[in-house]
């Protein structure tokens, strides 16, 4: 059984998300929280396997309270937002976030993400999410800093990091790389334990704010092969 805490300032969206994902048998809504401060103490007493996030809420707002479950829990946070280009939603995903969802989530699609982050995979459309964090990392946000911690990785793991960053599933990345699913998910592993990264949405930010991948392509980036 999955368990689940809703925290959003709305009534209205929390009470609406609670009763959908309480209608499946396998998830259960262990809390709700009406701010970010809320939402941080009952993820450390009540220690859900999913926290459903709104991204703005009044006092401590739903980027600090991610940061904050991310370190002190186990918890994945999936974020919610009313916009697709939501300036808080990159930070969201920098701050620890797996994913995020716009409110007008259809209910179906609202339990299958929970699913979905509870076993450790990314939530991110890949359209939606190679235009925001490119968008935001032009803005300022990339921090070539980070270059050279890609040294550490071998060649097919930055041959994977390449991949996450498009919003390749594993089995994409195993059909482009001519490997197993489980080698691919070994690599995923390995690249997320040497560069200290989350999960697989820490890891597509990794890739663009380090130049690994960057804007430019038909397909919406390129990509620097260069050490």
């Amino acid at each position: 059984m999955l368990r689940v805490l809703v925290a959003d300032d709305q009534d209205l969206f929390r009470g609406g998300f609670a009763m959908i994902l309480d209608a499946h048998d396998d998830i259960t809504v262990v809390g709700e929280a009406a701010d970010g401060a809320e939402a941080v103490a009952k993820a450390v007493e009540l220690e859900p396997d999913v926290v459903l996030m709104d991204i703005r809420m009044p006092g401590l707002d739903g980027v600090e309270a991610t940061a904050q479950v991310c370190r002190r829990t186990d918890a994945k946070v999936l974020v919610l937002t009313m916009y697709d280009a939501d300036e808080y939603v990159y930070d969201a995903l920098r701050a620890g976030a797996s994913g995020f969802l716009l409110k007008d989530v259809r209910r179906d699609d609202l339990a299958r993400a929970v699913r979905l982050i509870a076993t450790g995979e990314s939530l991110l459309a890949p359209a939606i999410t190679r235009r925001l964090i490119a968008d935001f990392v032009g803005r300022g946000h990339a921090r070539p800093g980070l270059r050279q911690r890609l040294g550490e990785l071998t060649d097919r793991e930055m041959d994977t990091l390449r991949l996450l960053a498009r919003g390749r599933s594993n089995a994409e990345i195993a059909a482009d790389l001519v490997v197993t699913e489980h080698t691919v998910k070994s690599h995923v592993s390995n690249l997320l334990t040497k560069l200290d990264l989350r999960d697989r949405a820490q890891a597509v930010v990794f890739a663009y704010e380090s130049g690994l991948v960057v804007a430019g392509d038909q397909d919406g980036f390129r990509t620097d092969r260069r050490r």
